[in-house]
Protein backbone atom coordinates (compact mmCIF):
# COMPACT_ATOMS: atom_id res chain seq x y z
CA UNK A 1 0.00 0.00 0.00
CA UNK A 2 1.51 3.27 -0.52
CA UNK A 3 2.03 5.95 1.88
CA UNK A 4 1.13 9.45 1.16
CA UNK A 5 2.29 12.62 3.50
CA UNK A 6 -0.56 12.91 5.91
CA UNK A 7 -2.65 16.07 7.07
CA UNK A 8 -0.63 18.85 8.97
CA UNK A 9 -0.56 22.80 8.24
CA UNK A 10 1.67 22.27 5.00
CA UNK A 11 -0.39 19.68 3.37
CA UNK A 12 -4.28 20.34 4.26
CA UNK A 13 -7.35 18.74 3.77
CA UNK A 14 -9.65 19.77 1.04
CA UNK A 15 -13.21 19.63 2.19
CA UNK A 16 -15.28 19.33 -1.03
CA UNK A 17 -17.99 21.82 0.72
CA UNK A 18 -18.65 25.75 1.50
CA UNK A 19 -21.10 24.91 4.06
CA UNK A 20 -20.04 27.25 7.26
CA UNK A 21 -21.56 23.97 9.55
CA UNK A 22 -18.92 21.86 7.98
CA UNK A 23 -15.88 24.31 8.24
CA UNK A 24 -16.81 25.66 11.86
CA UNK A 25 -16.52 21.90 13.27
CA UNK A 26 -13.29 21.02 11.23
CA UNK A 27 -12.03 24.58 13.19
CA UNK A 28 -13.27 23.60 16.46
CA UNK A 29 -11.11 20.46 16.28
CA UNK A 30 -8.29 21.53 15.14
CA UNK A 31 -7.55 20.42 11.22
CA UNK A 32 -6.04 22.39 8.86
CA UNK A 33 -7.82 22.42 5.72
CA UNK A 34 -9.27 24.91 2.90
CA UNK A 35 -12.82 24.30 1.63
CA UNK A 36 -14.04 24.59 -2.16
CA UNK A 37 -17.26 24.67 -3.25
CA UNK A 38 -18.22 21.57 -5.94
CA UNK A 39 -20.15 21.66 -8.62
CA UNK A 40 -22.19 18.78 -8.26
CA UNK A 41 -26.31 19.77 -8.50
CA UNK A 42 -27.75 18.25 -4.99
CA UNK A 43 -30.01 15.57 -7.44
CA UNK A 44 -31.85 13.38 -5.22
CA UNK A 45 -31.75 9.37 -6.67
CA UNK A 46 -35.20 8.20 -6.37
CA UNK A 47 -34.93 4.65 -6.73
CA UNK A 48 -31.60 4.74 -4.11
CA UNK A 49 -31.76 4.17 -0.49
CA UNK A 50 -31.31 7.13 1.48
CA UNK A 51 -27.95 6.23 3.09
CA UNK A 52 -26.72 5.47 -0.17
CA UNK A 53 -28.25 8.63 -1.87
CA UNK A 54 -26.04 10.65 0.32
CA UNK A 55 -22.59 8.39 -0.10
CA UNK A 56 -23.18 9.08 -3.85
CA UNK A 57 -23.56 12.74 -2.88
CA UNK A 58 -20.57 12.83 -1.07
CA UNK A 59 -18.33 10.75 -3.62
CA UNK A 60 -19.54 12.71 -6.71
CA UNK A 61 -18.55 16.56 -4.54
CA UNK A 62 -15.06 14.77 -3.74
CA UNK A 63 -14.57 13.66 -7.44
CA UNK A 64 -15.38 17.20 -8.93
CA UNK A 65 -12.74 18.71 -7.02
CA UNK A 66 -10.14 15.64 -7.50
CA UNK A 67 -8.47 17.63 -10.96
CA UNK A 68 -7.83 20.60 -8.85
CA UNK A 69 -6.12 18.87 -5.84
CA UNK A 70 -4.55 16.08 -7.42
CA UNK A 71 -2.22 15.25 -4.71
CA UNK A 72 -4.18 15.89 -1.60
CA UNK A 73 -6.41 14.26 0.68
CA UNK A 74 -10.06 14.77 0.29
CA UNK A 75 -13.03 14.75 2.52
CA UNK A 76 -16.83 14.90 0.38
CA UNK A 77 -19.73 15.39 2.41
CA UNK A 78 -23.38 15.00 2.25
CA UNK A 79 -26.61 15.41 4.52
CA UNK A 80 -30.01 14.62 4.11
CA UNK A 81 -32.79 14.78 6.13
CA UNK A 82 -35.35 11.16 5.81
CA UNK A 83 -38.91 10.75 7.25
CA UNK A 84 -40.95 7.89 5.86
CA UNK A 85 -38.56 7.55 3.00
CA UNK A 86 -39.15 11.36 2.42
CA UNK A 87 -36.13 13.25 1.79
CA UNK A 88 -36.54 16.25 2.64
CA UNK A 89 -33.82 18.84 0.67
CA UNK A 90 -33.23 22.33 1.44
CA UNK A 91 -36.41 24.75 0.81
CA UNK A 92 -36.09 26.48 -2.04
CA UNK A 93 -38.95 29.10 -0.51
CA UNK A 94 -40.89 29.85 2.28
CA UNK A 95 -43.88 27.57 1.64
CA UNK A 96 -41.51 24.80 0.91
CA UNK A 97 -40.15 25.64 4.05
CA UNK A 98 -43.81 25.53 6.25
CA UNK A 99 -44.44 22.16 4.10
CA UNK A 100 -41.52 20.28 5.92
CA UNK A 101 -41.66 21.55 9.09
CA UNK A 102 -45.32 20.84 9.17
CA UNK A 103 -44.61 17.31 8.32
CA UNK A 104 -41.62 17.02 10.93
CA UNK A 105 -43.47 18.59 13.75
CA UNK A 106 -44.08 16.02 16.36
CA UNK A 107 -42.49 13.09 14.81
CA UNK A 108 -38.93 11.20 14.31
CA UNK A 109 -37.31 11.70 11.56
CA UNK A 110 -33.44 10.64 10.28
CA UNK A 111 -30.41 13.06 9.59
CA UNK A 112 -28.26 10.87 7.87
CA UNK A 113 -24.60 12.16 6.28
CA UNK A 114 -22.96 10.15 4.19
CA UNK A 115 -18.91 10.75 3.83
CA UNK A 116 -15.88 9.78 2.03
CA UNK A 117 -12.22 10.38 1.53
CA UNK A 118 -9.84 9.87 -1.21
CA UNK A 119 -6.11 9.49 -0.79
CA UNK A 120 -3.66 11.79 -2.80
CA UNK A 121 -3.59 9.28 -5.09
CA UNK A 122 -7.08 9.59 -5.89
CA UNK A 123 -8.30 6.85 -5.10
CA UNK A 124 -11.79 6.92 -2.78
CA UNK A 125 -10.16 4.80 0.91
CA UNK A 126 -13.02 5.39 3.00
CA UNK A 127 -17.26 5.57 2.06
CA UNK A 128 -19.56 5.89 5.63
CA UNK A 129 -23.19 6.75 6.36
CA UNK A 130 -24.20 7.95 9.80
CA UNK A 131 -27.35 7.92 11.27
CA UNK A 132 -28.96 10.05 13.88
CA UNK A 133 -32.23 10.22 14.82
CA UNK A 134 -34.44 13.22 16.18
CA UNK A 135 -37.14 14.30 17.40
CA UNK A 136 -38.83 17.58 16.73
CA UNK A 137 -41.60 18.82 19.24
CA UNK A 138 -44.99 19.57 18.79
CA UNK A 139 -44.33 23.16 17.02
CA UNK A 140 -47.41 25.60 15.96
CA UNK A 141 -47.66 27.47 12.69
CA UNK A 142 -47.26 30.68 14.91
CA UNK A 143 -43.67 29.03 15.70
CA UNK A 144 -42.99 27.46 12.50
CA UNK A 145 -43.73 31.30 10.99
CA UNK A 146 -41.82 33.20 13.21
CA UNK A 147 -38.85 31.04 12.53
CA UNK A 148 -39.21 31.27 8.75
CA UNK A 149 -38.89 34.87 9.31
CA UNK A 150 -35.81 34.74 10.74
CA UNK A 151 -34.13 33.53 7.61
CA UNK A 152 -32.13 30.31 9.18
CA UNK A 153 -33.74 27.51 7.64
CA UNK A 154 -32.65 28.09 4.44
CA UNK A 155 -29.70 26.31 2.82
CA UNK A 156 -30.47 23.59 5.95
CA UNK A 157 -31.36 20.19 4.58
CA UNK A 158 -35.12 19.54 6.74
CA UNK A 159 -35.73 23.73 7.00
CA UNK A 160 -33.56 24.10 10.42
CA UNK A 161 -30.61 24.66 12.27
CA UNK A 162 -29.62 22.24 15.19
CA UNK A 163 -26.88 24.41 16.31
CA UNK A 164 -28.58 27.99 15.37
CA UNK A 165 -32.27 29.23 16.92
CA UNK A 166 -33.91 25.74 15.13
CA UNK A 167 -32.25 24.16 18.99
CA UNK A 168 -35.73 25.66 20.14
CA UNK A 169 -37.43 22.70 18.59
CA UNK A 170 -35.53 19.73 19.03
CA UNK A 171 -37.36 17.43 21.26
CA UNK A 172 -34.41 14.75 21.62
CA UNK A 173 -31.64 13.00 19.38
CA UNK A 174 -30.30 9.78 19.16
CA UNK A 175 -27.26 9.61 18.21
CA UNK A 176 -24.25 11.76 16.61
CA UNK A 177 -25.34 15.67 17.28
CA UNK A 178 -22.48 16.70 15.08
CA UNK A 179 -24.03 14.45 12.29
CA UNK A 180 -27.41 16.58 12.45
CA UNK A 181 -24.89 20.34 12.51
CA UNK A 182 -23.33 18.46 8.90
CA UNK A 183 -20.32 16.33 9.81
CA UNK A 184 -20.25 13.01 12.53
CA UNK A 185 -16.84 14.39 13.54
CA UNK A 186 -16.37 11.58 15.33
CA UNK A 187 -16.71 9.01 12.93
CA UNK A 188 -15.04 11.36 10.26
CA UNK A 189 -11.86 11.33 12.64
CA UNK A 190 -11.68 8.14 13.17
CA UNK A 191 -11.70 7.26 9.43
CA UNK A 192 -9.00 9.83 8.96
CA UNK A 193 -6.63 7.61 11.24
CA UNK A 194 -7.63 4.40 10.12
CA UNK A 195 -6.72 5.42 6.46
CA UNK A 196 -3.71 7.47 7.16
CA UNK A 197 -4.21 11.05 6.73
CA UNK A 198 -4.10 11.79 9.86
CA UNK A 199 -1.18 10.31 11.86
CA UNK A 200 -3.00 10.33 15.17
CA UNK A 201 -5.49 12.66 17.26
CA UNK A 202 -5.70 15.66 18.66
CA UNK A 203 -2.98 17.29 16.11
CA UNK A 204 0.43 18.37 18.27
CA UNK A 205 1.90 21.27 15.84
Amino acid sequence: MMRYYPINKNNLLVLASMSPRRKTILKQIGIPFEAIGSMVEETLYGVMKPADIACKMAILKAESVQHIYRNRWILGADTIVVMNRRIFGKPKDNRECRDMLLHLRGKNHRVITGFCIVDPGGKTVHIEAVITKVKIKEISEIEIEAYIKTGEPFGKAGGYAIQGIGSFMIEHINGSYTNVVGLPICEVVNALVTCGSLEGFPLIE
